[in-house]
């Protein structure tokens, strides 16, 4: 018999008990940084080395960071559900949890690409340096969506909103789009289970259970809701 579908939208919420921050949590610095200047294609193309400087950093903190229990927990509720994650995160927590099926929206801070071509990509745990050259000759950046670039995997997460028996949002504040328009993707029936610090503005949805806690601990009630 097959297991219902279980879909989850995770946003940085669920990272911050790994010691990941989020720029919405101090007024729209990232780490200290304008996002303005380290996270646009007019930043890249007005000083490549800030830019690079900044994944870097972004790459060690998330290859100390481990996962906690809330990302845990949801690769372990894949015993009862086919969960299909779909994150705004760029860090790898979900995999190194355990989760089987994760569909990054934003891209991945282990990879690299080509500033020309963005299908030509290869792993990256280390640096990216000024002058590292992607096959194509063009230098390599961060396989990153900046702000103000379009978000290539938004086409691929609608059919699984659409496919959700149970939705689950951890850890999004839903005001960065196209991501937070997924959820009207979700069909009006299905029970959307909302885990936040902050409950977000879900007021238009039909079937909305709040769950207002950190990600770790509205996980232990989310799995003591559906499992019991």
């Amino acid at each position: 018999m097959a297991k219902p579908i279980m879909v989850v939208l995770t946003g940085a919420g669920i990272s911050a008990e790994s010691g990941l921050r989020t720029f919405r949590d101090s007024d729209g610095l990232w780490e200290g940084y304008n996002i303005e200047d380290v996270a646009t294609p007019r930043a890249w193309h007005r000083d490549p080395q800030l830019v690079l400087d900044f994944y870097n950093m972004r790459r060690k903190g998330v290859l100390e960071a481990e996962p906690n229990a809330a990302h845990k927990a949801l690769a372990a509720l894949e015993v009862h559900y086919d969960v299909r994650i779909v994150t705004q995160n760029i860090d790898d927590l979900h995999e190194r949890a355990g989760s089987t099926n994760v569909l990054h929206l934003h891209g991945e801070i282990f990879k690299m690409r080509s500033e020309r071509n963005e299908h030509i990509q290869y792993p990256i745990k280390g640096d990216i340096q000024l002058g590292d050259t992607a096959e194509d000759g063009a230098q390599l950046r961060p396989h990153i969506v900046w702000f103000e670039e379009p978000v290539p995997m938004i086409e691929a997460a609608i059919p699984i909103m659409d496919s959700a028996a149970v939705f689950v949002l951890v850890g999004t504040s839903l005001v960065v789009y196209p991501a937070a328009g997924l959820v009207d993707y979700v069909r009006p029936e299905v029970p959307k289970y909302v885990i936040d610090k902050k409950i977000p503005p879900v007021s238009r949805y039909r079937n909305v259970i709040p769950i207002e806690s950190t990600a770790t601990e509205g996980m232990i009630q989310l799995k003591d809701l559906l499992l019991k």
